[in-house]
């Protein structure tokens, strides 16, 4: 049986099928019933997962096409950023942002509303200019930036077919530097938590919200072209020490799985992530949960967080804190909003997790959204409230699979 990276989820497709070009794509459409596709298999829940046909990205074309004048690179939607992020920077060409894990797919990435880090820059989809879809009749259809349907189609769920091209902006490479500093008290962190988040151009706030009430580390990770990070002077100025050497954000972890740090500018696309593309991402036996409020609302969740600690911390690996910039795009967890969003790496416990999952999301402020991808227990009809524009998703829906095709029970629970 075929499971997810993480080993928590076992799916229950009655068949998998890895089609190797578009041909192939499209009879694996046409001989399903209920269908769903899986890209690098970094989701913790089972929104991927189907009773039917699962149709697997990892074999397509990678179909990367390079656009500079345009300032566009057209891929399939089953590349994984890290391999691209290589061939771009063979082109002297870069992506504004990348995840933490270097080793997930574009498509899989959009559909989810995934993030890296930093007060001016958005979520991954926002670097979408245009995508094409393969519908479950085996139409393609294709949405560009200003179209009226175009902010609803990416962040998407999966629900509306399958990716088989994106079009991402792209910009003349730039070299990153990045530095970890340890040992900030929480009290100071909220302070200051606005300075603190703008004070590189991207920042991350490692805890394990236990009693010791630290952050435990800060990771910090400023483009070479934006002139002297203000972390620089603002985090001994607040009481945190230096690294004397290299970390890994799970304590214990192997640090030569991180990227390089010490504050040695360099490739952009070696710096942005928190982990290397040959090593295991993050550290591989783990469950992941993830948060997002408004910013107005951060100190109130973090207060939350901490109020829970004794019962966060026998289960937690670490958890990661980081600022999203807000987006027009229907369903991104930024959807509307300048964000902070607060991310778990927990022990590969399901049960005990899943159980303490209520007491946290009960205690966060009621403007929580949970990530798409990750583990949460939520009330499924109070978490599509928090998205304005859920009715006309649900339309666009409607309208490019009427048969239901694209469906699956974690779909069915949103109520589509």
């Amino acid at each position: 049986m075929e499971a997810n990276w993480a080993g928590n989820l076992t799916y229950g497709a009655q068949r998998i099928v890895h089609p190797a070009d578009r041909a192939q794509l499209v009879e694996a459409l046409a001989g399903a019933g209920e269908v769903r596709v899986v890209g690098s298999r970094h989701s913790f829940n089972d929104i991927t997962d189907t009773t039917g046909t699962l149709i697997a990205t990892d074999r397509l074309p990678a179909g990367v096409e390079v656009d500079a004048a345009a300032g566009v690179v057209r891929v399939g939607g089953g590349v994984r950023y890290g391999d691209l992020a290589a061939l771009l920077e063979s082109h002297g060409l870069a992506l504004p942002n990348l995840a933490s894990l270097p080793h997930i797919s574009v498509a899989g990435a959009i559909a989810t509303g995934t993030h890296g880090s930093g007060d001016r820059l958005g979520s991954l989809a926002t670097s979408v200019r245009a995508l094409t879809l393969l519908t479950p009749g085996g139409d393609e259809v294709r949405y560009a930036r200003g179209d009226e349907d175009f902010p609803g189609a990416v962040v998407h769920l999966g629900a509306l077919g399958v990716v088989v091209e994106v079009e991402l902006e792209v910009e003349p490479a730039y070299d990153v530097a990045q530095t970890v500093h340890e040992r900030l008290g929480w009290d100071t962190a909220v302070e200051h938590l606005d300075a603190l988040t703008a004070s590189a151009t991207s920042v991350s706030l490692f805890t394990d919200w236990s009693a010791a009430g630290q952050v435990a580390q800060i990771w910090t990770k400023h483009r070479a072209d934006a002139g002297a990070p203000a972390a620089a002077d603002l985090l001994p100025a607040l009481g945190a020490t230096l690294a004397d050497g290299p970390r890994h954000p799970v304590p214990g972890g192997d640090a030569r799985a991180s990227t390089e740090q010490g504050g040695v500018a360099g490739n952009w696309a070696q710096r942005l992530p928190h982990f290397r593309l040959e090593f295991t991402p993050s550290s591989g036996r783990e469950l992941q949960s993830e948060y997002f409020v408004p910013r107005a609302d951060a100190p109130a969740a973090i207060e939350a967080f901490r109020s829970l600690g004794d019962r966060i911390s026998p289960l937690l690996q670490i958890s990661e804190v980081r600022t999203v910039r807000a987006d027009d795009l229907w369903l991104s967890p930024a959807s509307g909003q300048d964000t902070v969003a607060f991310h778990f790496t927990w022990l590969p416990d399901q049960p005990a997790v899943e159980a303490l999952l209520p007491q946290i999301e009960g205690a966060l402020p009621p403007s929580v959204r949970p990530h798409w991808g990750k583990l949460w227990r939520m009330d499924p009809a109070f978490v599509t409230s928090r998205f304005p524009d859920w009715d006309r998703f649900a339309r666009l829906r409607a309208q490019l699979d009427p048969e239901r095709r694209f469906v699956n029970g974690f779909l069915r629970r949103l109520g589509l």
